[in-house]
């Protein structure tokens, strides 16, 4: 069994409440009392639980990973177990705990949340993702804890941050590619327009097929779910009407896979009868033939650097970007086929 607070004090010849405040950081102590406590330390090789840190008011050393998604459409998705290992190994280094929380709704989360902060369980929190309904930012800002979302925020917030890549610009973009490439009709298979990354993601399509005088058609902008059924039934009903698109832009990994299954069921080959550009998943995309032309989005680096934004906040290191915007590159793969050379 390891030393204890009482052994330090007995070494040191020092009461209990002068570990405790040497232990806290605390300046109301002698530089000769602090002294023989930190020579204590060291000779016991004392090392402070965890609990027992936290029975004190500094609380426990965690952050919780939320995705203010219900737990069915995160399940199996490359994007959250990729970020949630690059934030893991961060905490890690950090020596604090990671708390991943799950969810039946938005309700469930705040008060969740609520209750852990309170009970002083967690001293930051990293959203996956954002809302475009951010009562939930406006709830938890006054508790005072740090708050890092990987995606954009539209409202002011005081201890609300935003780690994210230019939704808009890549999704312009990637029609604007299909566009040069001498495409017209162009469909669209997007997420659910709750969250900010889906509503920026199919504005950069609608105002591009703007910009170029094209058509905008709502019969070929469907709403594909978060499963990988429900995008599989999108993309079947679009290319099984007679009157199909020429290209399609998949707002993310899901809506690609479906749309590449269904069109070998229907013996359209990529790009002579189809085109498609999307967001890319390297995992994913290693399984596509022919490979995909696509947004390449750093997971890693942006898990990172949300991680690390969080634990400047938690350190008060210094002031802060309240929003941050991660490069992202074009992957040219061979989805798109030139119109404009036959």
């Amino acid at each position: 069994m390891g030393a204890t607070i009482y052994d330090i004090a007995r070494h040191a010849g020092v009461s209990k409440s002068t570990v405790s405040r040497v232990l806290n950081n605390q300046t109301n102590i002698s530089a000769d009392s602090k002294k023989r406590v930190l020579t204590a330390i060291e000779e016991l090789q004392y090392k402070p639980s965890k609990l027992a840190r936290a029975l004190t008011n500094s609380g426990f050393d965690a952050i919780m990973v939320i995705s203010n998604r219900p737990t069915k459409t995160t399940v199996g998705n490359p994007f959250f177990s990729e970020i949630i290992h690059s934030i893991s190994a961060i905490a890690e280094d950090q020596n604090f705990d990671l708390i991943l929380q799950t969810s039946r709704n938005t309700d469930d989360e705040l008060d969740k949340c609520i209750a852990k902060i309170k009970e002083k369980m967690i001293k930051g929190i990293i959203m996956l993702s954002s809302p475009a309904d951010e009562s939930f930012f406006e709830k938890l800002d006054p508790f005072n804890i740090p708050i890092v979302v990987t995606g954009k925020i539209d409202g002011n917030y005081t201890n609300v941050y935003s780690v994210d890549t230019d939704n808009f610009k890549d999704s312009y973009e990637l029609t604007n590619l299909l566009i040069k490439n001498g495409h017209k009709n162009i469909a669209c298979l997007h997420a659910p327009l709750n969250h900010h990354v889906s509503i920026d993601r199919l504005a950069g399509y609608r105002s591009c097929l703007f910009d170029h005088n094209l058509d905008i058609r709502r019969d070929w902008i469907l709403d594909s779910g978060y499963t990988a059924e429900d995008a599989y039934n999108a993309a079947h009903q679009l290319l099984s009407h007679p009157d199909r698109p020429t290209a399609i832009f998949a707002t993310d990994d899901l809506k690609v896979l479906s749309i590449y299954k269904v069109a070998s069921e229907h013996s359209l080959q990529i790009p002579q009868d189809l085109s498609i550009v999307g967001y890319n998943d390297r995992v994913v995309s290693t399984f596509l033939s022919p490979p995909l032309t696509a947004i390449d989005i750093p997971t890693k680096r942006l898990g990172k650097a949300a991680t690390e934004l969080l634990f400047n906040l938690i350190h008060q290191k210094g002031k802060s970007s309240k929003n941050m915007i991660i490069e992202t590159k074009l992957i040219n793969g061979a989805s798109i086929s030139h119109l404009n050379a036959k």
